[in-house]
């Protein structure tokens, strides 16, 4: 349960839902199940962007372009840069 107001998907609004919809076939196949339990139908650290859908569609469409396989990186070395930089900052994600 996040700590912060959110918005659920059954009171999101048009920008709301077209956010949502525009950054999630960025990501990789991979992502498309949720791992952990989901508050309000979204993922927790979605949920949390559901306040502002022009951050939430920015943030979450910078990291699916990132995570492109057009890019000269493999997957595995992503999610080595991404571990590594998750420790250093002491997150769990």
């Amino acid at each position: 349960m996040t700590w912060i107001k959110t918005v659920p998907l059954s009171e999101a609004s048009a920008e709301l839902i077209h956010s949502l919809e525009s950054q999630r076939p960025l990501y990789p196949q991979e992502y498309e199940a949720p791992v952990l339990p989901m508050d309000n139908e979204m993922a927790g650290i979605v949920a949390s962007h559901s306040l502002i859908p022009g951050a939430l569609l920015h943030a979450f469409s910078t990291f699916g372009v990132l995570m492109s396989p057009d890019l000269p990186l493999q997957r595995r070395q992503h999610e080595m840069i991404a571990t590594i930089v998750s420790v250093t900052n002491r997150c769990f994600y």
